[in-house]
């Protein structure tokens, strides 16, 4: 059976440490946030290596979500897609994707390290300061080997998380052109707020092709602010201008969701920009949060592996909000072992 889903994007392992106040004030950054890493934060990762107790966690945006949509589907419906190097790092990723019945076909290259990110956990806050390393190096040419080539040409829906852009813009272009073309379905996560006011050309020029948005209120405001829309903050609006984008498939309409941590998510679709659905979402005690590290991914990762399934909108928020429920009463972005049904 061919994989139902294809994700790529950045594989990163996860270095996750708690109580860094001391490391934000150090390096300088925002309690609840996600940047690439520049000179000054370089040693950021020898520093908590040394000085904290670090839970290594299989991290990368698609690929945490590639792993919630394969939690809750058949083995072998999704297979993931990034550069790694050959090192203990991408065999750590490995071991959990294998756990999880992710199908990873990795790019990887000799002598490289594989890409990481320092995950500085203060109270119910995360903060993401990561280096790319390897993974910026991903060839588009690796989409056209026997292999992934198959597997492009077996999927029905694709995610593309929205860090990819910072270095592999043409190659998510011409993917989801590619898709596009076929009457398939892509799904684009924007997965930080830096990215539209960085890469905002970037995320415009995939757009078109794009037949699902997946972001967070503060990634939803920062797309707003700048697209120069008059109300950033209010997310309904937000939502159904992200709709309303010009699309290259006009037969299947955009759908924008719009998540915000424990308050409803939005859900606009193109067909009817006016009617903006609220879901409301379960919310956890204090003492029940572990890790909010990879929430966004694990909502990703049930709505996509609904979506697979052919549930309906409704149904794939819920599942989404589900599973984003179990993966932040874990340890970084995982899921409750053994499996737990939430479909």
């Amino acid at each position: 059976m061919s994989p139902a889903l294809f994700c790529i994007g950045n594989p990163l392992l996860d270095m996750q440490v708690t109580n860094g106040e001391a490391l934000l004030e150090k390096y300088g950054i925002k309690a609840n946030d996600a940047i690439l890493a520049e000179e000054k934060h370089a040693p950021i990762y020898d520093d908590v290596a040394k000085n904290y107790k670090v839970t290594y966690v299989a991290g990368g945006a698609a690929q945490n979500a590639a792993r919630g949509a394969a939690y809750i589907l058949p083995p072998g419906s999704v297979v993931y897609t990034g550069c790694v190097g050959d090192d203990a790092l991408a065999e750590q990723l490995k071991a959990a994707n294998k756990r999880e019945g992710l199908q990873e076909l990795y790019q990887v290259k000799k002598g490289e390290q594989t890409g990481a990110c320092a995950v500085v956990i203060t109270g119910h806050h995360r903060s993401l300061v990561t280096t790319l390393r390897v993974s910026e190096k991903f060839d588009k040419s690796h989409l056209s080997s026997p292999e992934v080539a198959a597997a492009v040409e077996g999927a029905k829906v694709f995610y593309y998380e929205g860090y990819f852009l910072t270095h592999g813009t043409q190659t998510i272009v011409d993917l989801a052109a590619q898709v596009s073309a076929a009457g398939k379905v892509s799904v684009i996560n924007f997965s930080a707020p830096f990215l539209a006011q960085f890469f905002s050309s970037a995320l415009q020029s995939v757009l078109p092709y794009i037949d699902i948005v997946i972001c967070n209120e503060a990634e939803a405001e920062a797309w707003a602010n700048a697209t120069g829309l008059p109300n950033p903050t209010d997310l309904k609006a937000v939502a159904k201008a992200i709709a309303m984008l010009p699309k290259n498939n006009s037969s299947r309409p955009r759908l924008a969701v719009i998540t915000h941590g424990p308050e409803s998510t939005i859900v606009v679709s193109s067909d009817a920009p006016e009617t903006a659905k609220e879901f409301g979402v379960t919310r956890l005690s204090d003492d029940q949060i572990v890790d909010t590290n990879g929430a966004g991914d694990a909502f990703a990762g049930g709505f996509l592996g609904a979506y697979v399934l052919g549930k309906s909108v409704d149904d794939c928020v819920e599942v989404g909000h589900k599973l984003a429920s179990l993966s932040i009463q874990e340890v970084g972005p995982q899921y409750k072992w053994p499996k737990v049904s939430i479909l």
